[in-house]
């Protein structure tokens, strides 16, 4: 038997030194060799090539440790596991005692809270009859509380749109065609000239919470530019003025992030605050005048998947939703009713957005496919897809301003221009691989696209697909909105809220 001169155990590998004749383990003296160049015993310049390999004839097995070698040691040993295994047992009954006592208080928590919930609820149908008895004596008659209106998922889908629906859409399709055929943009609208002077104007920091930080969605008010809604990471629609830098409103309800927001502003009718959430949750607030303050209107818990896409239809009473449970829905916004659920698709939808004139939406698939509905029929008109046939998940899109395009990612950094006339892509932009397109969205008078990616946003000349400027001060955009005559262009970043416009 061989013995290392290194280690002097029994080699596994063994070797003999061609200088000294020394045996060695393999490992050991290679690493020796590596560090001092020399065999280890006489000194002498040593290099791998030197080493020996000894083959003994038969192998023999490797020696047993000095532990295992009598019984009375393999005693020993076996009582050490069985030591450490009774051990681990008692500690694991500890565990286990532990953990039923901290359920057995959290039991007794959650039934005295369900008790204290009850005698609340009992104290208010108390004081309501009071009251309503007070008011009865005085001769006050009794009014309907603005209470917050739920549908659940079992609420009926409905087959077709009501007929005073389907006459809204209509109308409003007739009137709004007829103008956007003639209608050119305002004597100031923005140029593509001055796009390009864009500088940063204004941010608004530290909005919503900083766990989980994020702002995930932008809607600006049309009637007082000023107001802008935002749907965070944090469950939390905020409201908020940019005039007096202050925050009107913070409105909770929802159990996940915010995916969609969107005001609903029509003339004679109360300003509507709307959200759409991955809880599977749609809500709708709407200003009180007598606790000044916003209370729910509506909430909708009929889909069965995540919120993908959130609209207000060009009537400005009809809600449009879309869901990862492979269906869109449609509802009243004067009654909070719904008022349409469409049938199952083969596909989730991932996006949405309805077209200007109001007679056509449209929805992205995980499948890189464009399905176009006619609203009032609940059928598909069309169906987009690109001739490569690539899957991708289309997280955004945008009908254009003058009803005849259709802008969408075909992949995370190219954006297909579809022209619905011809149903086909008439133009593919590349925005560079290192670009993730997050938002896309079309100004009032289609003559710029601005996209936000994750290295900030693009705003593109229609038609010519020329680049006019880049925002990259605040790092990855997650949405985008033109606003005041395309003067001014809002982004989010992180907490932020960035506008952008012309330089001073």
């Amino acid at each position: 038997m061989f013995f290392c001169a290194i280690s002097g155990e029994p080699p596994q590998e063994p070797v003999v030194s061609a200088k000294s004749g020394k045996v060695y383990e393999r490992r050991l003296i290679v690493k020796y060799i590596n560090e001092n160049g020399t065999d280890p015993t006489t000194g002498d310049k040593l290099e791998e090539s030197d080493l020996i390999t000894i083959k003994a004839s038969p192998e023999n097995a490797a020696p047993r440790p000095p532990s295992a070698t009598s019984i009375p040691a393999l005693l020993h040993s076996l009582q050490n596991e069985w030591d450490a295994l009774m051990l681990e047992m008692f500690a694991l009954k500890q565990q286990y005692n532990s953990t039923r006592q901290e359920l057995s208080y959290a039991l007794y928590a959650q039934d005295a809270a369900s008790r204290v919930v009850a005698r609340l609820i009992r104290e208010r149908d108390a004081a309501r009859e009071a009251l309503a008895n007070v008011n009865a004596s005085m001769g006050i008659a009794p009014t309907a509380p603005a209470e917050d209106v739920e549908m659940n998922e079992d609420a009926p889908a409905e087959e077709g749109l009501p007929k005073e629906i389907v006459s809204q859409i209509d109308e409003t399709q007739a009137s709004l065609s007829a103008q956007r055929k003639k209608r050119k943009p305002p004597a100031d609208y923005v140029t593509a000239a001055d796009v390009k002077t864009f500088t940063a104007k204004h941010t608004i920091p530290s909005l919503h919470s900083a766990s989980p930080a994020g702002i995930t969605s932008l809607a600006i008010s049309h009637t007082n530019p000023d107001q802008f809604l935002t749907g965070g990471n944090d469950k939390v629609v905020q409201l908020y003025d940019r005039s007096t830098d202050k925050v009107l409103a913070s409105l909770k309800g929802h159990q996940k992030k915010i995916n969609h927001v969107a005001f609903r502003e029509k003339e004679g009718q109360p300003t509507l605050l709307l959200s759409a959430g991955a809880d599977k949750i749609a809500k709708i607030w709407s200003y009180d005048d007598a606790s000044s303050e916003y209370i729910p209107k509506y909430t909708n818990r009929t889909h069965k998947g995540e919120l993908t896409g959130l609209a207000v239809h060009p009537t400005s009473t009809i809600m449009a939703l879309s869901s990862a449970d492979k269906t869109y829905s449609l509802h009243d916004l004067s009654t909070f009713t719904q008022v349409f659920h469409s049938a199952p698709s083969d596909e989730a939808f991932s996006s949405l957005s309805v077209h200007p004139d109001g007679a056509l939406l449209a929805v992205g698939t995980p499948s890189n496919t464009i399905q176009i509905y006619d609203i009032r029929a609940g059928a598909i008109a069309a169906s987009l897809s690109p001739a490569n046939g690539t899957p991708f998940t289309i997280p955004t899109l945008c009908f254009s301003e003058n009803g005849y395009h259709l802008a969408a990612p075909v992949n995370a950094s190219s954006l297909a221009i579809w022209d619905l006339r011809k149903q086909k892509a008439a133009n593919t932009i590349d925005l560079g691989e290192d670009f993730k397109i997050n938002k896309v969205v079309y100004d009032y008078s289609a003559q710029f696209i601005g996209v936000a990616g994750n290295t900030g946003a693009r705003v593109l000349m229609n038609k010519s697909w020329e680049e006019l400027v880049r925002f990259e001060e605040g790092g990855e955009m997650s949405d985008l909105a033109f606003a005041g005559l395309g003067k001014e262009i809002w982004g989010t970043t992180g907490r932020e809220v960035r506008i952008w416009g012309l330089p001073a």
